[in-house]
């Protein structure tokens, strides 16, 4: 069996976005025909029920099962007991909020519960394909039916609750049942509006445009969307990590890992019918033109000398694919200016596309000046959002192939040179990547030595590590982490743990302890015809340990300084999913500690939870953390107007608390409207471009308070390391033998190494 070559990933959730130099939210309203330039295929028009499957679908769905029996890690035989479980998670993936279907509808599907695996065994995918039909149906008639109920209004003086989570709610009995559920959840739409201060007209037009907006994107899933949801519930069923790409979500992830693609450098969204232009991705051929800005929306797009295909409507994903192609081909583009009305005067542009660098995923830095008292020290940062790598450029010998490792070594060349004393790795939101690059950048801190274990279906235990002598930085350094780093981040943040190189603050993380590898499915396709589009296999293939033997699956790295936990615990995680492998362990590999950081740790937490203590802005951050605990758990909503009045208006004293308080903290960084952080009623999509980017630009200018007390932790460790050569000796890496002569002065021989730690 042949898998994408150098291709092993760690990534514990989906990579986000899709770039043409494009990244996607959806988009409403029917497409006309025509062909995507990146793929070939003809665009998605509104759908026609029923949707059926394709051959090459049904194709895909057996040979994925192929693999999944005979070469997952933790194979699992597709029979009736399989088939049961793919039936609940494929019903939890069209209607988890259980506001769709009925306990009627399910008794329809109850004969389909065991015979899923015979739909796949036999390429016959017409009972999973009607479950999906049946959702569009109703979906439709409940858009409709919340459309209808705006005409009527409603009565807020009556004492009745909405239940906001529905996860563990039995299905509707009947459409009686079914009805009044969405008559409650239409009110609180309503409700959220006019609490917001619009009046019944506002409502009445901002809630039609949602729901009609809505309504044309039901219309317009077709079968490939089917597909799709069909096989994602039957590969996640299998384990949280394994995962089924179609050709499009196949072309998006390989984007992500490599961090480029061939198309024209902008950032696109839906809003409204439109196509809008949300970023312009520097040094693109969008930025270089001159003629394209934030906010333009696209309405028709040419190939070379061919026609102008209208795209108002269409789904975004198409449009991307209309603009996305091969380097060094012509796209036109008909725009609406963003400072035009609908009747303005469109402009024509002409662009070659060409190969585009996504930098905003790429790796960062920046220096901090931490002050104490009359001490000032610099401490860098290395935002790293993905262990992101382009192994197809490497596998050509591309000589500047991207990769994550060698952005960051280039980056604490440069902070060195800025003169740096300790240096902060963020990987917060980390969700991983390559395995190659985990291993490579684990080097750039160690000298030679192990980094991971991986075991394979077979129990073969292979140990991965850093051969290349020396240290890219040698220095202090502490790794942040939170729930949100994963997989690669917590390999990285693992090593330097058990090696004792570093710090890690923050959050206990993810906790996945398990590879994956993406299978090309087209290229085990049995046809004779034209080139099949079956997509990708993302399937888990062995299990990484940490050196010490123990495991990242379910307990994630646990830091030496923790931070306050968010309670996403409970719904975010590992942890969260049922059908997670266990925990386990295996012997240690052979290492040994480079220093003992616990030499000089309790000191650290003492001077950290001292300063924490009396910072205004910590406090600040703890105070947040448990309002937003307490609207999390919050599970229903009153409809009664004067009940959420009085809501409201606790909530608006605690808000504006908050604000003033911020205000002292970060001054000019606070949004100038005190209205910002309430509630609108709008949602995403319905806000304005202009008043959207100014929130992110806002959110980027307040202060980190958590980074900022990681440096002043490194800060701290600096000052202990010069005021004692001993200590020095113990926690530097090596006993500072590959320090530079001013941070270890006067260092007296390194103590003899310790013996591996035990196993957590």
């Amino acid at each position: 069996m042949t898998f994408r070559p150098l291709l092993a990933l760690l990534v514990a959730f989906t990579l986000a976005g899709s770039v043409a130099g494009v990244q996607a939210q959806q988009a409403p309203a029917a497409a006309p025909a025509a062909n995507d330039a990146a793929t070939g295929q003809p665009a998605r028009k509104a759908s026609v029920l029923p949707l059926a499957a394709t051959s090459d679908e049904a194709e895909a769905a057996q040979l994925s099962a192929r693999f999944l029996t005979r070469f997952h890690y933790d194979a699992q035989p597709l029979d009736d007991a399989m088939s049961a479980r793919i039936y609940a998670k494929y019903l939890d993936q069209l209607d988890g909020e259980k506001v769709f279907f009925t306990q009627a509808d399910l008794a329809k599907f109850a004969p389909l519960k065991t015979k899923l695996d015979d739909a796949i065994w036999d390429k016959d995918l017409s009972g999973p394909f009607s479950i999906f039909n049946l959702y569009v149906q109703r979906a439709i008639e409940r858009m409709h039916y919340a459309l209808g109920l705006l005409d009527q209004g409603f009565d807020f003086s009556k004492d009745e609750s909405y239940v906001l989570d529905r996860e563990k709610a039995d299905w509707p009995k009947d459409q009686a049942e079914l009805d009044n559920l969405w008559r409650q959840r239409t009110k609180n739409d309503w409700l959220r509006l006019k609490l917001a201060g619009k009046d019944d007209a506002e409502i009445r037009k901002t809630l039609t445009k949602r729901y009609s907006t809505l309504l044309d994107r039901i219309k317009q899933l077709d079968g490939e969307d089917a597909f799709q949801s069909f096989m994602t519930a039957y590969a996640e069923t299998t384990d949280p990590h394994t995962d089924y790409l179609g050709p499009r979500q196949a072309q998006n992830f390989d984007i992500a890992m490599k961090l480029s693609l061939e198309g024209i450098g902008a950032v696109l969204q839906a809003r409204d019918e439109y196509t809008q232009i949300r970023e312009i991705v520097p040094g693109g051929p969008a930025a270089k033109s001159g003629k394209l800005e934030v906010g333009d929306r696209i309405v028709a797009i040419g190939q070379g000398n061919g026609p102008m295909v209208d795209v108002i409507g269409c789904r975004l994903d198409d449009v991307v694919n209309k603009i996305r192609g091969k380097k060094d081909t012509i796209v036109r583009l008909e725009v609406l200016p963003a400072d035009a009305g609908p009747d303005g005067k469109h402009e024509l542009v002409t662009l070659v596309r060409k190969k585009v660098v996504v930098e905003e995923q790429a790796a960062k830095s920046k220096v901090i000046d931490i002050k104490d008292g009359d001490v000032t020290r610099k401490i860098g940062v290395i935002d790293l959002p993905t262990f992101y790598a382009d192994f197809a450029a490497r596998a050509k010998g591309d000589a500047n192939y991207k990769s994550a490792t060698r952005d960051v070594a280039r980056l604490l060349a440069e902070l060195k040179a800025q003169g740096v004393e300790g240096v902060v790795m963020d990987l917060r939101n980390n969700g991983g990547g390559s395995l190659d690059e985990a291993n490579e950048l684990t080097g750039l801190f160690i000298d030679t030595g192990p980094v991971v274990q991986v075991r394979k279906a077979n129990g073969e235990v292979e140990v991965q590590g850093d051969d290349e002598a020396g240290l890219a930085w040698s220095g202090p350094m502490a790794v942040l982490v939170n729930r949100g780093s994963a997989s690669a981040s917590e390999i990285f943040a693992a090593a330097i743990q058990d090696y004792g190189r570093g710090l890690i603050v923050g959050e206990p993380t993810f906790g996945k302890g398990t590879v994956q590898n993406l299978v090309d499915l087209d290229r085990f396709a049995q046809s004779d015809g034209e080139k099949p589009q079956m997509g990708e296999l993302k399937m888990t293939i062995a299990e990484f340990f940490r050196i010490n033997g123990g495991s990242t699956q379910l307990k994630g790295v646990t830091p030496d300084i923790q931070f306050p936990k968010n309670g996403d615990e409970k719904d975010f995680g590992e942890s969260t999913y049922d059908n997670a492998l266990p925990w386990t362990q295996i012997a240690p590999a052979s290492y040994k500690p480079v220093a003992d950081l616990k030499a000089y740790l309790p000191q650290l937490e003492t001077l950290h939870d001292a300063r924490v203590a009396t910072s205004p802005a910590w406090k600040l951050m703890l105070d947040q953390l448990a309002q937003y605990k307490k609207m999390r758990d919050q599970t229903t909503i009153s409809l009664n107007l004067a009940k959420r009045q009085a809501e409201r208006k606790q909530l608006d004293a605690i808000q504006a608390d908050f604000l003033a308080r911020r205000k002292a903290i970060d001054g000019d960084a606070v949004p100038s409207s005190p209205d910002s952080s309430l509630d609108d009623g709008l949602n995403a999509n319905e806000r304005s471009l202009k008043s959207e980017l100014k929130a992110e630009k806002d959110a980027k200018k307040a202060k980190d308070v958590e980074l900022e007390e990681t440096a002043h932790i490194l800060f701290d460790a600096v000052g202990l390391i010069k005021a004692d050569p001993r200590l020095a000796a113990e926690v530097l890496p090596y006993g500072g033998k590959f320090s530079p002569a001013a941070t270890v002065a006067q260092v007296p021989p390194p103590a003899a190494a310790k013996p591996s730690p035990t196993q957590p």
